[in-house]
């Protein structure tokens, strides 16, 4: 696991990328077949920046290209999804559910965000008990912007909190690491209110849980995102004082 300091770091950085959360202006959903793209309301897909005619997007679930002036522009994945940069906008391919959509993210808007955190305390930095489950569970989770999705579970974490055993659930896994949507009993107050997400560092029969990397989801940060909401089991009595607070 990298140093506190570094993943903060780390964290600044990808918010503030041009592939990041902070410059998304448009989330379409692509019918089947070529589709108008462009600023006017005379194309079959409005946005809300860029030119009054971008081109024609075709695209399905896995792929999508964009034909401007009669040349053909592949969406190249960029270690995630399928993008597209063209007249100042990074176009991204982002599939729920088998239901293509389109991010048009605005390449010439300003970045820049302050992120509010409790103090670090070492007190939240929890190794818990990593437990496989017998046999992987589908369940279903809610979503902030879309309906349920599927996930499927392979493992718990236990620990105790004030004499209160606590079992929280790895619903998502980012770049290999388990992640857990929680939220505590300081959500809407202090922290965001939806959710916050903590990745996991998981070592043989245990796993760390660092509370105080507890960051807020992308859905704080734009309406034009998708996130998980917790699961039952996720969703905490107790105040967690650690981590991203909510944005002024």
């Amino acid at each position: 696991m990298i140093s506190f300091i570094d993943w903060k770091a780390e964290r600044s950085a990808a918010l503030l990328a041009e592939d990041g959360w902070l410059n998304l202006t448009d989330r379409v959903e692509i019918p089947t077949g070529p589709q108008k793209l462009g600023r006017t309301v005379d194309n079959d897909l409005v946005l809300s920046v860029g030119p009054d005619h971008l081109g024609v997007l075709t695209a399905t679930a896995q792929s999508a290209s964009l034909q401007v002036a009669g040349q053909d522009f592949p969406f190249e994945a960029q270690g995630g999804n399928p993008m597209l940069r063209v007249a100042g906008l990074l176009l991204e391919l982002h599939t729920v559910e088998g239901q293509p959509a389109l991010r048009v993210r605005d390449l010439g808007l300003p970045r820049a965000v302050t992120l509010s955190s409790y103090p670090f305390d070492p007190a939240w930095v929890i190794i818990a008990k990593w437990e496989a489950l017998a046999a992987p569970q589908a369940q279903l989770v809610d979503q902030k912007g879309a309906g349920t999705t599927e996930i499927t579970l392979t493992h718990r974490a236990h620990f105790t909190h004030d004499g209160q055993d606590v079992t929280l659930l790895a619903t998502h896994w980012k770049a290999g690491k388990p992640m857990f949507v929680i939220r505590d009993a300081t959500a809407g107050s202090e922290t965001y209110a939806a959710s916050r997400f903590l990745i996991g560092d998981p070592v043989g029969e245990t796993i760390t849980l660092d509370f105080n990397r507890a960051h807020n989801p992308p859905c704080a940060f734009t309406d034009f995102a998708i996130c998980p909401l917790p699961p039952r089991e996720n969703r905490l009595s107790f105040p967690i004082r650690a981590g991203e607070r909510k944005l002024d």
